[in-house]
Order: C-alpha cells, then structure tokens, then sequence
C-alpha cells in the first residue's frame, strides 16, 4: 500500500489542489469586477456551456456576435454606434471570465474524481466536496441568470442578481478555506468564548459588506457622493432622502444614496469589530489567535483605506480591483480566524485524508 499522508497529516496532494483552486476563484472574481467596471457583462447574449469556450475566429463569426449584441437594450441606449473593435474589447472581457469559470469546473472535477477513485478521501470530506462542487455549479446557472436579466428591458443586469452572484462565488472560496484549514489536525486554540462569538461575527459582517458592495457596484454608486466623510453633505443624509422609495426595504437596495450609506456604516462596524477583536486577543493572549486577529485588522484598516481612495477618485478601474482583492484577503483571514477559534470534532471524525490504497 502506497501512502501518500499518514493519517495524523494533513494531505498535501489535497489541500494543494484546494489551494490552487481557492486561488482560482480569487482569479475569477478579480476578472469578474474588471468585466463589470469596464461594462463587458452583455456582450455574450447566449449561453453555451460548451461550444462556448471558443471564441469567434473569422470575421464572419466576428460580425455574428456583434449584430446578436445590438439587439439588446445596452446597445442601443449606450453603445450605439460603436465599432466592431470596441466590440471585441469588452468581449474578451467577459468570454475570459466565462472561460476561467469553465476552467475551474474541470481543475476541481478532475482531481477530485481521482482522489475518490484512488480512495484517499474520509467520508465526511467526501461530503463537503460533494458540497462544492454542487455550489460550483450553481454558480454557473446564477450567472447566466445574472446575464439574462440585461438582455430585454435594463441596460445592465440586475444588482440583486450580481450581488448574488458574488457572494455564492465567495461562499464556494471560504468554503474551500475552512476544508483546508480542517485538513489541520491540531487542537483548538485556547481563547475565551467571546473571541470566538467575534470571530463568528467579523465573518457575517464581513459577508454582509460584500453584499452591499455588490449592489453599490449593480447600481453604480461608487461614482456618485465622491466625497469622505461626508455624504450627501452630512455624516448622516437626511431621512427624506435615505427612504423616499416606497415600499421603505426598497432604497437598500435601490437607492442609489442608502446603498451606498449601508456600505459605508458597514465598513465602520468592520473596523470597529476587527478592533475590539484584535485588543481583546492580544489582552488574552491568545496566542496564534492573537496574531490572526491583528492580520485581520491590519487587512480591513487597509480595506478601508482602499475603500476611501475609489471613491474619492471616482472608481479607477486599478483601485476598484485593489479594494476587491483586499476583501477577498479580509474574507479568507475571518474564514481562518473562525475556525482557528471554533470547536473541533474528535480526531476520529474530523474530515481529512486516508492512507492511498488500490484504485476503487
């Protein structure tokens, strides 16, 4: 009998696959905010899994997708007008995200039905993978169901379904995260329950912030109320104009000034979290946890920073990207954070590799 990882280790062949395609999907939301920012989204009005994944290659299969995109709304209310280059440049665009999305698929199926193969996963990992890779393909049909909601009536697809579509893509990354982690066998670090209580808070507001960071990016409202701290002419806008929509839920996500106030509060309680979080680690000295807790802040202090320059600056397509990076960062160290902290299952049930035996 081969053997790949003693049991008591973690895999190495496995968590570097989870690795690598964590790394992927950081790649791909990256690649996905630039297709946003530079309005690539509609350029691909059809959904084809597979014959998708090749570009057009003459002229005439050039012009094909150009005439099938100047029937939609994006088109003829922005874009009339441009030309069959233009076209291509926000068509590359979007056909890179499609491809890498298509590619993640296979660099996360094809390992994993290896590893089964091969027998060298515990069945409680199994299962979590199992979970994943169903998440993974949801992602795809929510994505094309964020596509499809441009293409009639809007000019651009609909926030709610682009913060969807983000989130699920981060859900699947921290997913990924806290199996890697798991595949740690090592006991929980020694803290006080409230440390872990905020650790599980810092990740929920972490997710919240994204959340609304998709629909300030839905509704563009970076590019409006560019100034800090103040918004709208006051740290606090006027009620008139933070609820004006009716039903009173619908400015969350559709006004464009209380989205981007949402964002902004958010962003306050996030620090002031992570602060609370690190002081208390370090007065506990909790250790590892202590260390984790002020990387935390460290990466949401620089959030925030970034967070202030886009707008100031009126979302420059290079600081829009950085301050999206940053919260994939902030994201991955309140994932590793929580489960430094969380209770662990005994040895014996704990998701990790097995020995490798025969094929089967």
């Amino acid at each position: 009998m081969t053997m790949m990882s003693a049991p008591s280790e973690p895999h190495r062949a496995v968590r570097a696959w989870l690795i690598a395609v964590a790394g992927l999907i950081a790649l791909m939301v990256l690649v996905g905010g630039a297709t946003r920012l530079t309005e690539s989204g509609l350029s691909i009005v059809e959904w084809k899994p597979v014959t998708g994944s090749v570009p057009p290659l003459t002229e005439t299969q050039w012009i094909e997708a150009f005439e099938a995109y100047k029937k939609i709304p994006q088109y003829r209310e922005l874009n009339a007008g441009m030309s069959l280059p233009e076209f291509k440049e926000i068509f590359w665009w979007e056909w890179s995200h499609r491809l890498l999305g298509r590619f993640i698929g296979v660099a996360y199926l094809l390992p994993f039905l290896f590893f089964l193969w091969r027998g060298g996963l515990s069945g409680e990992l199994k299962r979590r993978l199992w979970l994943l890779f169903a998440l993974g393909g949801l992602q795809g049909a929510v994505g094309w169901w964020m596509v499809a909601s441009g293409l009639t009536e809007r000019t651009e697809v609909s926030q709610y379904r682009l913060a969807t579509h983000l989130v699920l893509a981060l859900v699947i990354f921290a997913g990924i995260v806290w199996t890697v982690r798991r595949l740690n066998e090592r006991p929980r670090a020694a803290a006080p329950a409230r440390l872990r209580f905020t650790s599980a808070l810092l990740l929920v507001v972490t997710f919240v912030q994204i959340y609304f960071g998709a629909l300030v990016a839905g509704l563009r409202a970076g590019r409006a109320y560019n100034t800090w701290p103040e918004i709208d002419g006051g740290f606090i806008p006027s009620a008139e104009r933070l609820w004006f929509e009716t039903p009173w839920w619908r400015n969350m996500f559709d006004n464009v000034l209380t989205v981007q106030f949402e964002h902004r509060m958010t962003a306050y309680l996030l620090f002031a979290l992570a602060a609370l979080h690190a002081i208390d680690a370090v007065r506990s000295r909790a250790g590892a946890a202590a260390s984790g807790a002020l990387w935390l802040f460290a990466a949401v202090t620089l959030q925030a920073v970034l967070g202030i320059l886009t707008l100031l600056h009126q979302v420059p397509i290079g600081l829009a990207l950085a301050h999206q990076a940053v919260a994939i960062v902030v994201l991955a160290l309140s994932v590793i954070q929580l489960e430094r902290l969380a209770w662990r299952q005994s040895a014996e049930a704990q998701p990790r590799a097995v020995p490798i035996g025969q094929p089967g």
